[in-house]
């Protein structure tokens, strides 16, 4: 993979426009985890000691295309950006016609989807955001998935592109773990249906040593083994893709891990009355919210023993205090393991925040989709448009 690095490019002088992923999760317009814009930090300070001018672009949520809505503004990413650099970072509502800036000077240019076309990877819209900078960087590993104007049309048309040191450092983290990884490998899948991980669960299971498997994904590989699982959320119709995906897990000398025991309830909610259930006995009435107490054990056991180790999506309703030692335990086996780890997905950031393990994982990945995308083995668009970009400007030079 050839791709221009943002750390080959001269950048004193020049305006420069990064492209990050800060689409964070707000409450009353208040960040509730700001992983995403810490990890944006050390690319936006790497620009600014270089002497260019940055300006900051990135999507939140899904707002109305062409139309201003304050529920989607960056205005209190902006505010916390400011915190982190400790200088100001005004907000740019109006900015797809040009910036005035000066050298060292950083600004957030307003939410890019409230641009008609954006989603929509509009050519025109693409040529004005080029037309914005001498150097575009792209840097947002978590939209690399996704053929917009901001994170894949914008490569072809600025003077130069290259990619940002954090959407190289996803990238090498996931190539290791994926291509050269240390044995024994495991993987711990979580997440509400099979459906949504089926293209993963495919990938991993060719490729590690232990997949095991939690959340409500976990509940239809129990039924596949025959049990009933109450009321809990399971997709019948993906029983035979469960037994399949043993079979061949089997067949390689690998092993998928399903829980034997879990945390059942009749309701989720602070005040349910919780029960261990082993698998076998869950009643009609119940459903399940959490691995139990023999299942943790087993896992942990496992964890600490692995060389690689790959997290995505919690084992249950961590949420909930009482459904969350499941979860809770397994962070804190990643975090305490000397194997090497790496994590990824909306959820299990959420997880990792409220475990306090951040420090102790070796990789945290800010990507969602594109974080599963990779895992896949589906193509990234931006980060297509980039290689692509590269070996052009190459044969022209």
């Amino acid at each position: 993979m050839t791709i221009l690095k943002m750390s080959d490019v001269k950048l004193k002088g020049k305006r420069v426009l990064i492209r990050e992923d800060l689409n964070v999760p707000l409450k009353h317009h208040e960040i509730t985890s700001d992983i995403r814009i810490q990890a944006a930090v050390p690319t936006i300070k790497m620009a600014l000691k270089a002497g260019a001018k940055v300006m900051i672009m990135s999507h939140l949520g899904r707002p109305e295309e062409g139309v201003f809505d304050e529920n989607f503004s960056l205005a209190p990413i902006a505010r916390r950006l400011s915190e982190l650099l400790k200088m100001e970072v005004p907000l740019i509502h109006k900015w797809i016609n040009g910036v005035n800036m000066g050298d060292h000077d950083v600004v957030m240019l307003e939410n890019v989807r409230f641009n008609d076309g954006e989603t929509d990877n509009s050519t025109s819209l693409a040529k004005k955001m080029a037309a914005l900078c001498d150097v575009y960087v792209m840097d947002a590993f978590a939209t690399s998935h996704r053929s917009e104007s901001s994170t894949c049309g914008i490569i072809d048309y600025a003077p130069i592109a290259c990619a940002g040191p954090l959407l190289l450092s996803e990238l090498e983290a996931l190539t290791n773990i994926m291509q050269k990884p240390k044995h024994p490998v495991v993987a711990i899948v979580g997440g509400s249906k099979v459906s949504t991980k089926l293209s993963l669960l495919e990938s991993l299971v060719h490729k590690v040593d232990t997949l095991i498997i939690g959340g409500g994904i976990a509940n239809t590989f129990i039924a596949a083994e025959g049990y009933t699982v109450g009321k809990s959320l399971y997709e019948a119709d993906l029983i035979d893709e469960a037994e399949r995906l043993s079979l061949t897990a089997k067949d390689r000398g690998a092993e998928i891990i399903v829980p034997t025991d879990v945390v059942v309830a009749e309701k989720l909610n602070e005040e349910s009355e919780s029960s261990a259930r082993l698998v076998s006995q869950i009643d009609d009435n119940e459903k399940i919210y959490d691995i139990g107490p023999d299942t943790i054990k087993k896992i942990t056991g496992i964890i600490k023993k692995a060389k690689t180790i790959l997290w995505n999506g919690p084992v249950g309703a961590f949420e909930v205090k009482q459904f969350s030692e499941g979860t809770e335990a397994i962070a804190e086996a990643i975090a305490s393991s000397s194997g090497f780890s790496v994590a990824g997905g909306g959820d299990t950031l959420a997880a990792i925040q409220n475990f306090n393990v951040a420090d102790k994982i070796d990789y945290i990945s800010t990507g969602g989709g594109a974080f599963l995308s990779f895992l896949e083995g589906k193509p990234l668009p931006a980060i297509a448009a980039l290689e692509a970009r590269t070996k052009n400007d190459e044969k022209v030079t």
